[in-house]
């Protein structure tokens, strides 16, 4: 018989950006077998969970409800929330209050978790606390500004930041303008890693890829190789975090060590 990639392992849900086709490319060349990925779409500005004014609790957009309600029908092991700007953006204790809000869409038996939730977890895991992050061009001052403060609000002393440079085609481009004109899919990963590899402090006791739009997952592990440290994407660490709330022990080769942990 032939694979035809059923969930009979695990079934995962992500929430993902309603244009890009990153996520789901990356999950599914990573998963193990036995494992499928499904996604639902959303328009809504990040956070995809607003603050209420008192900052207690967040209140999900139409796209999450909507999403949840399908997911909700799918058996799925886990739902994520794979979006990083929303965590950064959402600040500290945003992560908690979304998987608080989301967890009665969905009903019994679903874990819920974050992109947010998820990067620390593998941060820790891998016994990096002082990351060196890396940023998509897309991301603006008050984004970058947040991702730093996230981290650290996490326990996290990043050894320095770097915005990813996408060549003289984008560069007059304002990060807002860049998806929008097409730099979404016509990524490459190879000018990444040389930028990443030139930049990584030191100091620095591991690297941090953030963004699940931000195609990375192909130079995980030749920038382990070659900085001899530890290297998370944001997608790498949502698989990750999932494989091991479902209670799936596979190891996964050839994206980083931490699928192997």
């Amino acid at each position: 018989m032939s694979n035809d990639n059923w969930g009979w392992r695990a079934r995962f849900g992500l929430f993902i950006v309603g244009n890009e086709a990153v996520p789901e490319a990356e999950w599914w060349a990573m998963a193990p077998s036995g494992v499928s990925v499904h996604a639902a779409r959303v328009t809504a500005r990040a956070p995809w969970l607003r603050w209420r004014d008192d900052r207690r609790d967040v209140e999900p957009e139409d796209d999450l409800v909507r999403g949840c309600r399908q997911f909700a029908a799918m058996r799925l092991s886990a739902v994520v929330i794979a979006h990083s700007s929303s965590s950064l953006l959402g600040g500290k204790g945003w992560d908690e209050a979304a998987v608080v809000s989301l967890l009665p869409l969905l009903g019994d038996g679903t874990i819920v978790t974050t992109n947010g939730i998820d990067t620390c977890a593998a941060l820790r895991a891998s016994g990096s606390k002082r990351p060196f992050l890396v940023l998509p061009p897309w991301f603006n001052d008050e984004t970058v500004a947040a991702g730093c403060r996230y981290y650290a609000d996490h326990g996290f002393t990043l050894a320095g930041h770097l915005r990813y440079d996408p060549g003289r085609k984008w560069r007059d481009l304002a990060p807002g303008e860049l998806v929008g004109q097409g730099a979404g899919f016509e990524q490459e990963i190879e000018p990444l890693y040389a930028q990443i590899r030139a930049a990584c402090p030191a100091d620095a006791d591991g690297v941090l890829i953030a963004g699940t739009g931000f195609r990375c997952v192909g130079i995980l592990e030749a920038l382990e190789q070659d900085l001899k440290r530890p290297v998370i994407s944001a997608n790498q660490a949502s698989l990750w975090h999932c494989l091991r709330l479902a209670g799936v022990q596979a190891k996964v080769d050839g994206y980083g060590s931490l699928l192997r942990l």
